[in-house]
């Protein structure tokens, strides 16, 4: 599924404009629990870097378009993504936050929209997984966004209050990893009431 790159930028700055939220509630919680090993700080930190790296690889043009689509990239990464040091970025990029984490989330979210808004979306990129179009990496994005700031506000006991632009483009993303794992009769299954299958269910 694709989105033309007026929804895709608006889908992005909706879920970084709710990440900015949350992040302003968290208070004096940053050493609660956040999500697995990560306490909140460590979480926001994770969240953050679904911003930063849009900054790095604007900096880093590719010659050719290598990783065709949204779906694509997290096959691409599915096992990197499980790789011990995914966490120690995660606490790391929580402390580099500094002493008033909110606040540098807003700043960084804040220039990371402008850059993206000087942008067509077909400028290629060179992202973890290889060349990619700007245009097909920012869902990647948005989905990170969406899904971890719905961790961070389960951390802080708030409804999880998605931008429908957001989750309209992450739930595109999940029909479509869902398909590609050949999960999509299961997770159909469980989005309709039904159990959850044995080990429970993902597409990533």
């Amino acid at each position: 599924m694709t989105s033309s790159w007026d929804d895709s930028r608006r889908a992005f700055g909706d879920a970084a404009a709710w990440f900015v939220r949350t992040s302003a509630l968290v208070a004096g919680r940053w050493q609660a629990p956040g999500l697995g090993e990560w306490d909140v700080r460590a979480l926001v930190g994770h969240t953050s870097r679904s911003l930063s790296t849009v900054e790095t690889y604007l900096a880093r043009p590719a010659p050719a378009v290598e990783v065709g689509s949204a779906a694509e990239y997290f096959r691409a990464v599915s096992a990197a993504a499980a790789a011990p040091g995914v966490a120690q970025r995660g606490r790391e990029a929580g402390e580099a936050l500094g002493a008033d984490p909110a606040s540098a989330v807003a700043g960084l979210a804040a220039r990371v929209l402008d850059l993206v808004a000087a942008r067509t979306g077909e400028e290629v990129v060179t992202t973890f997984a290889g060349g990619m179009r700007l245009a097909d990496y920012l869902p990647t994005r948005t989905f990170e966004l969406t899904v971890h700031t719905a961790d961070l506000a389960a951390a802080l006991d708030l409804v999880a209050d998605v931008p429908a632009t957001a989750a309209a483009q992450a739930l595109h993303l999940v029909a479509d990893l869902a398909v590609g794992t050949g999960v999509a009769g299961a997770l159909l299954l469980v989005a309709t009431g039904r159990p959850a299958p044995p080990g429970g269910l993902s597409v990533l």
